[in-house]
């Protein structure tokens, strides 16, 4: 079975600022000092704070993932210039992501510059997007608009995760109307534990819509392993939009400091409530199609000295 994780981050140091004030920093062991709160970002063992493509693809081949997309999110800070650098080394294991800096003028442009460096895709985390009062960023207005454009006129996917519920579903029903060659992929299976989650679900009815479960195991981590709510939300969203339109993700690295990486996909390959055809549309045939990767690896399974 082919498997792709179709959301995952990677990075080298991991530094944020807000314009609030706030601001993430790596710590030993791990750890990040996030918005002030000391949290476990990375699993105990990654001592350095290095979030590596080589550490995760050694995750990758041990659990038999042939390749990821690495997308990105403010709180990890901008990575362009390393992942610029992973696509370059590993071409056939990474779809990187670039992110620009929405919240000031001329990030059309460099978006523009992005796509010209190779960037495939480019992501927004539109859920960290000021979402109140006048300075709310509009999905759906002025230089987002513009960027979409010559995404769609480029062949470059949109990697996006939106705020829970439908809070900016009609914003995104403004872009595939008006864009709709342009690719999409919402994240985070449309923060499914989040009232109103249905609402992001429905947007993948159009053609070039997909859905992404990256981070469905930490929304239902409260229930743990083997995640049955988590299939329950998928058998769901196949009910509304079809299993061809659903696409396993990780979010790897930060899903592991309570699973392994190999777990953040096996309860759908252990579930019976799953057919062999649904798991394999949505752990990587789907994503094999939206992606558009060629020449994957075969990975041979290694037996655990504990088997």
């Amino acid at each position: 079975m082919t498997i792709i994780d179709s959301h995952a981050h990677l990075w080298l140091q991991q530094y944020a600022d807000f314009p609030d004030g706030s601001r993430v920093r790596q710590l030993s062991n791990g750890r990040a000092d996030f918005f002030g709160e000391e949290r476990q970002m990375l699993p105990p063992f990654m001592i350095d704070g290095r979030n590596s493509a080589e550490v995760f693809l050694s995750n990758m081949d041990y659990a038999q993932v042939s390749a990821a997309v690495v997308t990105q999110e403010f709180i990890d800070g901008n990575q362009n210039a390393y992942l610029e650098d992973v696509q370059t080394r590993y071409p056939d294991r990474f779809l990187c992501c670039g992110m620009c800096h929405y919240l000031r003028s001329g990030f059309a442009e460099e978006a523009q510059h992005l796509i010209d460096k190779g960037f495939k895709a480019i992501a927004i985390p539109a859920h960290r997007l000021p979402l109140e009062g006048k300075d709310r960023v509009w999905l759906n207005k002025g230089e987002m608009m513009e960027m979409f454009k010559l995404m769609e006129k480029s062949g470059t996917i949109l990697s996006i995760t939106l705020a829970p519920g439908d809070l900016q579903v009609n914003e995104m029903e403004d872009i595939i109307a008006a864009y709709p060659e342009l690719k999409i992929a919402i994240g985070h299976f449309g923060m499914v534990t989040a009232p109103g989650w249905q609402e992001q679900i429905k947007l993948a009815r159009h053609k070039n819509v997909m859905i992404e479960s990256g981070g469905i195991t930490w929304l239902f981590n409260s229930e743990f392993y083997p995640f049955d709510g988590a299939i329950s939300a998928i058998k769901e969203a196949a009910d509304l939009v079809g299993m061809e339109k659903l696409m396993w993700g990780s979010d790897y690295p930060r899903t592991i400091t309570a699973i392994t990486y190999r777990m953040s996909y096996d309860f759908v390959l252990k579930t019976d409530r799953l057919t062999e055809a649904e798991k394999r549309l949505f752990l990587g045939e789907n994503a094999y199609r939206f992606y558009g990767f060629t020449s994957l690896p075969t990975l041979p399974y290694i037996k655990n000295m504990s088997e």
